[in-house]
């Protein structure tokens, strides 16, 4: 049977009241899907909002690595998901290309020992996993430039994984040398070694770009998040993670142009006047777009029907160092 939008959000305000669930949703879901749910916010603070709520369920709007992170965070809880979409970010590492990793630079003369890794949070439970038991730490694109001075007082080499661009423009906030997997450089002359992996998304965001809009609006502002190219970050006048950019934003005068550089979802709902998407193509997140309505509606009824669907599952030694990887971010 077909529903409309309206009798959809009807049938999941009578489920949400009958069953013990809260629904959270990332900044970068679908307006119909964000305006329904009862936490919303950035990977990090959902699963530590989360902690604090005594429901049964999470129904968690987003993407796999981010269920899991609540999963681990809160074993007792029960996790799902309207879609299990997998960041493609996420997706190009698994564990077997982190222990890759960590070879090519015991092949390059560093001792496995002398490697202090990082993950960003962006990535799947096993790689977290990984990274804790190597005594390593999870970051936040808000917290990274704190996890990664915190990290180099132990005079280690920092394995920076997923996302190289976050890795190299932290590098270049503070003054260090970096080199990306698989590119050209010496593992020994870096401070910071990335891992090639970046977001689909903020590589829309380029130089012409900003050009196009700093020649239309003289005076415009130019705001973009860490996981762009760091040449576009660097021509900025203001880099930060979502949680930064929707302050920095949202605090700007009312006649302030500004031009941002994220996902298009968020930027779309900040604010009505004199902000622009800083892309010629519509920047929207695949995978975070795939949650509808209809997605939500049916993963409550299976709730309610004592068949749960989407339910995000942790392995004991999976979720006992990725925890560790995380608190030990969490603890700084």
């Amino acid at each position: 049977m077909q529903l409309t939008n309206d009798e959809l959000k009807k049938r999941i305000s009578e489920l949400k009241e009958k069953l013990s669930v809260t629904v959270v949703a990332h900044f970068y879901q679908r307006d119909e899907v964000f305006e329904l749910a009862d936490i919303t916010g950035d990977s990090l603070e959902l699963a530590m909002r989360t902690m604090a709520d005594d429901a049964e369920f999470v129904l968690f709007c987003g993407v796999g690595f981010m269920g899991q992170s609540v999963k681990v965070l809160s074993p007792h809880k029960r996790v799902v998901m309207p879609k299990i979409a997998c960041c493609a970010m996420a997706r190009m590492i698994d564990s077997l290309y982190y222990d890759d990793s960590v070879k090519f630079l015991e092949d390059n003369g560093i001792a496995k020992e002398n490697i202090l890794p990082i993950t960003y949070i962006n990535s799947n439970a096993e790689v977290k996993a990984k990274v804790g038991e190597m005594g390593g730490m999870v970051c936040t694109s808000s917290n990274a430039k704190k996890i990664i001075t915190t990290a180099l007082e132990e005079g280690k080499k920092i394995l920076f994984v997923p996302d190289r661009c976050l890795g190299q423009n932290i590098a270049n906030q503070m003054g260090l040398k970096s080199m990306v997997i698989g590119q050209e450089g010496d593992p020994k002359e870096a401070d910071i070694i990335c891992y090639d992996g970046f977001c689909s998304v903020h590589q829309l965001f380029t130089l012409d770009d900003i050009a196009f809009y700093r020649k239309k609006f003289p005076g415009i502002k130019i705001a973009t998040h860490p996981e762009c190219d760091p040449a576009v970050c660097d021509a900025s006048d203001f880099v930060g993670s979502t949680s930064q950019l929707i302050k920095y934003i949202t605090e700007l005068p009312e006649d302030q142009k500004v031009a941002v550089g994220t996902e298009f979802n968020m930027v779309n709902r900040l604010r009505p006047k004199n902000t622009y998407v800083l892309s010629s193509t519509k920047p929207e997140c695949p995978t975070m777009n795939e949650t509808t309505l209809e997605d939500v509606y049916l993963t409550l009824k299976a709730i309610d029907e004592g068949e749960p669907i989407n339910e995000i599952e942790v392995d004991p030694k999976t979720q006992k160092w990725a925890k560790i990887a995380l608190e030990r971010m969490l603890a700084l």
